[in-house]
């Protein structure tokens, strides 16, 4: 019996030494991001879901700051020799990323030699345009998108005598409705979070008005910027002229100005479309909120057009093993899959990036359980993307976007008229682009 015990402790510590050796012998996937807080824990609950579908492969994600510090980040690790194989870059860096010669492996690449079935056409076009080239090849997985919408306050609506289920569509109509609201006890009508995305790239694409030239960059470098089209310099004009009466206020860049919504003091919100869980938990049990579509002005002829999107892509750098690379492959056809994209769209917020996870959630019922969170979908399928609505590819973005939000804030402030601020951003904008030519020729 002695024997027996001594045998089967030996057989024992052999399986476990063989299980160890099985899990070493998963090939490691390095994926950096810059989600943090309730969105790094979806990230951690990805890579966990993939690394217990399947025993080759193991993605380990690892949070590496901002946007910002995530990217430069990765460069500067590719120049080390010590690059991860993932890196998750904001929409605006993909200039940047394309420009870092050598450092990447561009998606439709990867999928070929891995062998791996990948399909671009099952791509929502919105999403799957920002990231491709002109002649549809695509160069980053589509990861977390989100364009943006009109939330409103239901309760305000109600008070006001506004019908709670009709929010404005056009942005005359949103005039009115905000003085409505005004004169029903509501400080402010209406206010916004990052200007530049939503007031600038998006009401040009959701007008068919182009951001630049060469479709918006997306067709190569030396593009010029056209913010100040007749169509932007009405619209910025018309805020600033609002911001006077306190029909808009401005509170800040970025995403600062969602507090003047979740107080309740502004009873409109225009807001990226993954706002809705941080909107859901700031209105709980103090008001009930819509959502709508972003307003357009209804002079222009063909609007709306669709809008385009923001968030981040994941880019593949260069430099790593064959083998590897048929993992970061697995693990992108993994992330694409319907249930698992549709799982992350109903948790976040952010958009399905392909048609499947699209319709697996409408036949799930989340958008009849959920109102309004379909509106994000139907903006930016509303129309086929047009060269000036694929979205936008230029340099320095991060620098041109604070040139936005300077000559923004000078029209808010009343210290420039809206033609004048939009010729010193292109001016100041283009002088950006073409520093950012000669650095990455």
């Amino acid at each position: 019996m002695k024997a027996t015990r001594v045998l089967l402790g030996v057989l024992a510590a052999a399986l476990i030494g063989l299980g160890a050796t099985s899990a070493s012998a998963a090939t490691e996937i390095q994926w950096w991001h810059a989600m943090s807080d309730a969105l790094g824990e979806w990230v951690n609950d990805l890579a966990a879901g993939f690394n217990k579908a399947q025993a080759d492969y193991k993605v380990v994600p690892v949070f590496k700051g901002t946007y910002t510090e995530t990217m430069t980040g990765a460069i500067a690790a590719f120049r080390a020799h010590q690059q991860p194989h993932i890196v998750q870059v904001i929409e605006v860096g993909t200039a940047t990323m394309m420009a870092s010669k050598g450092a990447i492996k561009p998606v439709y690449q990867l999928m070929a030699e891995s062998g791996e079935k990948f399909d671009p056409q099952g791509y929502l076009p919105a999403v799957a345009a920002y990231y491709t080239t002109t002649d549809g090849k695509m160069l980053s997985l589509p990861f977390n998108s989100s364009t943006p919408v009109l939330y409103y306050n239901k309760d305000a609506f109600k008070k006001a005598g506004l019908d709670p289920a009709k929010p404005p569509r056009t942005w005359p109509e949103l005039a009115e409705d905000a003085k409505k609201l005004q004169a029903a006890g509501s400080p402010c009508g209406f206010t916004t979070e990052w200007q530049t995305w939503i007031h600038l790239e998006n009401l040009s694409a959701w007008h068919n008005q182009p951001i630049a030239t060469k479709e918006n960059g997306l067709g190569g470098l030396e593009a010029e910027l056209q913010l100040n089209g007749p169509v932007q310099v009405k619209h910025v004009q018309q805020l600033g002229e609002w911001q006077k009466t306190g029909v808009f206020e401005y509170g800040g860049r970025q995403a600062a100005d969602k507090a003047k919504f979740y107080t309740g003091k502004c009873a409109m919100l225009t807001a990226s479309s993954a706002a809705y869980a941080a909107v859901t938990a700031a209105a709980k049990d103090k008001f009930e909120f819509g959502i709508g579509m972003l307003p357009f002005w209804p002079d222009v002829q063909g609007a709306p057009q669709n809008t385009i999107i923001g968030g981040a892509s994941l880019w593949v750098l260069a430099g790593h093993k064959a083998e590897e690379y048929r993992g970061v492959a697995r693990f992108f056809n993994y992330l694409a899959s319907p249930e698992v994209q549709a799982a992350s769209h109903q948790r976040t917020g952010y958009l399905p990036i392909t048609k499947a996870a699209y319709e697996l959630t409408k036949a799930q019922g989340f958008y009849q359980k959920k109102p309004g969170t379909d509106v994000a979908i139907l903006e930016i399928t509303n129309k086929p993307p047009t060269a000036n609505s694929k979205g936008l590819r230029l340099g320095s973005m991060a620098q041109v976007r604070d040139a936005m939000d300077e000559e923004l804030e000078a029209v808010w402030a009343g210290k420039k008229p809206a033609k004048e601020a939009l010729d010193s951003l292109v001016k100041r904008g283009n002088d950006i682009l073409r520093q950012f030519e000669r650095t990455n020729r």
